[in-house]
C-alpha cells in the first residue's frame, strides 16, 4: 500500500485538518466526477459528493491499509449515489420533457460525440449507468467493479453489455452518427 495515503489517514484520524482538507483536495475530482455521471445532475452529484467525504472521515478508521484507499472511496460514492438515486426514485420528480420526445438530432443544434454518449448513459438503469461509468470512465477493472458494487464479476459483464447495447440503441434512436 501507498505509505503516503496511509500518512495521510493517519494524520485525518488525529484530526489534523490541513491533512484533512488535502485528502479532501486529492479526492475531490474522482469523487464529483463519479457522482455527476452516476446521478445526470450537478446540483445532486454536489449534494452526494459531500455526503460521501462526511461519510469518508466517518469511517476512515475502518479503511484497510493493505488495501488501496481510491477503490474503497468509490464504493463509498457508488453506495451514496444508489441510495439517493433509490430515494430520488420515490419522490415526485417536476414534469420536464422526456428525453423521447427531444428533437432528433438533425434538427437540434449539434452536440459532440461525449454529449451524445452522456446523454445516453443518463437514460440507462442506475446499476447499469454505474458499471459503465466505473469500467469505460475510471479505468478499473471488471474484478474491481465487481467488489465496489459488491456483485459478482458475471453480472457486472452482463451489465457491461446490457449498457453497451442501450446505449447504442439510444444513440441510433436519436439518429447519431459517430464522425
Amino acid at each position: 500500500m501507498d505509505g503516503s495515503e496511509v500518512e495521510l489517514v493517519q494524520s485525518c484520524l488525529n484530526g489534523n485538518y490541513a491533512s484533512q482538507r488535502k485528502f479532501v483536495e486529492l479526492f475531490q475530482g474522482l469523487i464529483f466526477s463519479i457522482c455527476v455521471r452516476m446521478l445526470g445532475h450537478r446540483q445532486d452529484a454536489e449534494d452526494v459528493a459531500q455526503e460521501v467525504f462526511l461519510r469518508a472521515f466517518r469511517k476512515l478508521h475502518q479503511w484497510d491499509q493493505v488495501r488501496p484507499l481510491r477503490p474503497w472511496l468509490l464504493t463509498i460514492a457508488a453506495n451514496r449515489c444508489r441510495t439517493h438515486l433509490e430515494e430520488r426514485g420515490r419522490r415526485p420528480v417536476p414534469c420536464d420533457l422526456d428525453a423521447d420526445f427531444l428533437p432528433e438530432r438533425h434538427v437540434s443544434k449539434p452536440q459532440d460525440d461525449a454529449e451524445e454518449v452522456q446523454n445516453a448513459l443518463l437514460t440507462l438503469r442506475h446499476e447499469y449507468r454505474q458499471c459503465f461509468v466505473l469500467f469505460y470512465q475510471q479505468d478499473l477493472s471488471v474484478e474491481e467493479v465487481a467488489q465496489i458494487l459488491e456483485r459478482p464479476e458475471g453480472t457486472i459483464k452482463i451489465w457491461l453489455h446490457r449498457a453497451r447495447k442501450e446505449i447504442a440503441e439510444r444513440l441510433q434512436q436519436r439518429g447519431f452518427q459517430p464522425s
